[in-house]
């Protein structure tokens, strides 16, 4: 038996464009729904969500038979949650509120085992096919993708080191939380946003490291396309839902 394959770090780390979905509902069926629409990334998110562990391995085992990669989101950089998540099956993470290069490094070494990380070692897991993988631990550092999240100012001047820690697989900025700290809360359409957002990406694409970002207005993620990110997340499905539904509704009301 053998690990799967991880299609979607193969691709980041080539510079191929992957257009992924942002899940919040905790539903399944939700998202094998999506994921049989053909993105090729779908994130999976407990950070603002009141999804856990056992939503996720649902969500994940939902996406088998889909083309779509599955990335999630811990709560936070924590070691205790990033290893749940990794021996439930998670092969691609994206840790929050990463500020420098130490905070890099701690996700790293918790995704590794030792002597080069801290993850706590399970012989018997999801994510090594409950034993069945027998060289899983040789071999799960090439399958496992790192995607470190650059919300602050702070966090953007610190963005060379950080994309310089070995582990880390991609970039990716939070729009939302990085406008709050630039004093433009709610408007990550402001000019001093877009600027720090732009920059960020070019020193990206100049350092040859794949950056991400969420961009749930159809302008904006073309835009950020255009501007060399690798990996966007086009849409949040409870937005798709509260949409259409909300217009449906209109249609009928009017």
């Amino acid at each position: 038996m053998d690990i799967p394959a991880n299609a979607f770090k193969r691709a980041i780390l080539n510079q191929q464009r992957q257009i992924g979905l942002w899940s919040s509902t905790g539903s399944a069926a939700a998202v094998e729904m999506l994921g049989h629409a053909g993105y090729d990334w779908i994130l999976l998110d407990t950070e603002h969500t009141p999804i856990e562990l056992p939503d996720i391995v649902s969500q994940m085992r939902a996406m088998i038979g889909t083309k779509t990669e599955a990335v999630v989101r811990p709560a936070w950089n924590d070691p205790v949650l990033i290893k749940r998540f990794l021996d439930a099956g998670a092969q691609t993470l994206l840790v929050p509120f990463v500020q420098n290069e130490d905070e890099a490094l701690q996700a790293v070494r918790s995704m590794r085992y030792p002597p080069h990380g801290i993850r706590g070692v399970s012989m018997s897991s999801r994510a090594n096919r409950y034993g069945r993988v027998t060289d899983y631990f040789r071999r799960v550092n090439d399958e496992l993708c790192l995607l470190v999240q650059l919300e602050t100012g702070a966090a953007l001047k610190r963005l060379e080191a950080i994309a310089a820690v070995d582990g880390v697989d991609g970039i990716f900025i939070g729009p939302s939380d990085l406008s709050a700290d630039l004093g433009r809360l709610g408007n990550a359409a402001h000019p001093e946003v877009q600027a720090a957002i732009r920059s960020a990406v070019e020193k990206c694409r100049k350092l040859g490291k794949a950056a991400g970002i969420l961009a749930p207005i159809e302008e904006d993620a073309r835009r950020y396309l255009e501007w060399g990110f690798s990996f966007v997340a086009v849409g949040v499905d409870m937005g798709l839902l509260r949409n259409a539904s909300d217009d449906l509704l209109k249609r009928f009301r009017d």
